[in-house]
């Protein structure tokens, strides 16, 4: 009996920038940004966070008018909570 030939895979094919599949061996991959927050979540142009306000599901017929009146629309994040939201969730902006 001869040898027996042994499986090798197929090594990726580089591409012109020197990268296999889009990706350089010392590139890390890219960061996702967590799809919760896309949803609850936008930037504005100056990099501010904005949201909806909290409170408005369910229930409204025991909120004040006021209340339901001052959270129609949306606002931005105070700049501490922002800077927590922006750093963890919207990584890619």
């Amino acid at each position: 009996m001869g040898r027996v030939a042994r499986y090798k895979p197929a090594l990726p094919q580089r591409t012109a920038a020197g990268s296999a599949e889009g990706l350089n061996e010392w590139e890390m991959p890219k960061i996702k940004t967590k799809s919760s927050a896309k949803k609850r979540f936008a930037l504005t142009a100056t990099g501010k966070v904005r949201m909806n306000h909290a409170g408005k599901r369910h229930g409204m017929i025991k909120r004040t008018k006021k209340f339901l009146r001052n959270s129609r629309h949306s606002t931005t994040m105070a700049a501490p909570d922002a800077q927590i939201v922006k750093r963890n969730f919207l990584r890619n902006g």
